[in-house]
């Protein structure tokens, strides 16, 4: 199989049909309803609507394509989405397949499929579910990726401090290590968060779930440094709520923010292609545990709402023993 970027994907989904006014009338009011149930997070209504709205397109491709096997009821008025059957989204997951899309992909796409008809079923909006009996794809276990601590430091010093952008960046890079904050829980942080008498970091995490979280002394002074220099300097006369500021006044994107890692991964000697943002926080959770940090406490301050999502770093630290031993022990 042909693998296929997300550029490629994107025109695939170009070429299908519009999205018809019903299953965007569903699909509104589903995530209205789980938004307020379970209070998620912009980014996981965002992925929600991306995968429900490319299915209903697909689906109304396939009812209009007289040589594909009929999906039962997808015409009818009610929409494409709660039309479908099971046999439709086995066809749907061969067609991404095909098209290059990753088992994280559909297994993220099932857990979306299972929500939203499970609150039909709740609804009355359909009498059977069915995702009842699709299995989700298997994952392979993949470690997350932590960088060495001289590693980390080099990252760190690579900023120009000299300019009001690289202490800036300084400062970013200084608490995304030091908090173990999410890329998307760093750009968003307001001006109010940080308290720097008290030397603690307020973060609205997943599920707008909040924690704090100690920001230790480099981090501090770094940030006390930003505040008092590069800050007012990016912001001019205007009062303007995000914690960290572009040059034009805005927070940095999440893509921003990628691409100056990767910039001062060249310069610090790190390979661009074995970091990105989020293994600054595998490598906070990962070097907090090698100095003996407690499971449970490293859990709260990732913001983690089961234990077993936390427990994958011991793992981490384990492989690194190993290595450390084959490497250094005369019979390793």
């Amino acid at each position: 199989m042909t693998s296929r970027t997300p550029s490629d994907r994107r025109v695939l989904a170009m070429a299908l049909p519009p999205l018809p006014p019903s299953d965007a009338s569903t699909v509104n009011a589903f995530l209205d309803a789980i938004w307020a149930e379970n209070g998620l997070a912009q980014l996981s209504l965002d992925s929600y609507r991306r995968d429900l709205e490319l299915l209903a397109r697909w689906v109304s491709q396939r009812a209009c394509e007289p040589s594909a096997r009929a999906l039962a009821n997808a015409a009818e008025p009610r929409g494409a989405l709660l039309g479908t059957d099971r046999a439709g989204l086995f066809d749907y997951l061969a067609w991404r397949a095909k098209h290059g899309y990753s088992p994280r992909s559909n297994a993220r796409l099932l857990s979306a499929l299972r929500a939203f008809y499970g609150w039909c079923l709740r609804r009355g909006m359909r009498s059977d579910d069915p995702t009842a009996l699709l299995d989700p794809p298997k994952l392979p276990r993949s470690l997350p990726k932590a960088l060495a601590e001289s590693q980390i430091e080099a990252l760190l010093a690579a900023p120009d401090v000299a300019t009001p952008l690289g202490l800036r960046d300084r400062a970013m890079l200084e608490l995304m290590y030091a908090a173990g904050l999410r890329v998307s829980e760093l750009v968003n942080l307001p001006a109010t968060a940080v308290n720097l008498r008290q030397g603690v970091l307020r973060v609205m995490g997943k599920g707008s779930k909040e924690r704090l979280v100690p920001l230790g002394e480099e981090a501090q002074h770094w940030l006390e440094r930003y505040l008092a220099t590069a800050r007012p300097a990016l912001a001019g006369k205007r009062a303007l709520a995000p914690l960290f500021l572009s040059a034009s006044g805005e927070a940095p994107t999440r893509q921003q923010f990628w691409q100056l890692v990767k910039r001062y991964a060249a310069v610090a000697g790190v390979d661009p292609d074995k970091i990105s943002p989020h293994g600054l926080r595998h490598s906070f959770a990962t070097h907090l545990l090698n100095h003996g940090a407690d499971l449970r406490a490293l859990q709260m301050l990732l913001g983690h709402s089961s234990l077993s999502t936390t427990q994958i770093y011991t793992l981490v630290a384990r492989e690194q023993l190993k290595q450390l031993h084959a490497k250094h022990h005369p019979r390793g």
